[in-house]
């Protein structure tokens, strides 16, 4: 395996990191806010469904009240 000078490495990380399209304050704010909305639906829809399967599952096998 090939040994890499560290102040090679680093001068390589710096070029990389130039090379990254940062996101705005805006985009991170906008994406931020999809993110929790997309998980409070998913979080809805599965305490749904598990809700529909276990009253399904009690209705088949007779069980809670």
């Amino acid at each position: 395996m090939a040994m890499i000078n560290p102040a090679q490495f680093v001068r390589e990380v710096i070029g990389e990191v130039k090379k990254v399209t940062w996101p705005t304050k805006k985009e991170t704010t906008v994406t931020t806010i999809m993110v929790l909305i997309m998980v409070v639906l998913a979080a809805i829809f599965f305490f749904v469904v598990d809700w529909v399967l276990s009253n399904g599952v009690q209705l088949i096998l007779g069980f809670g009240g």
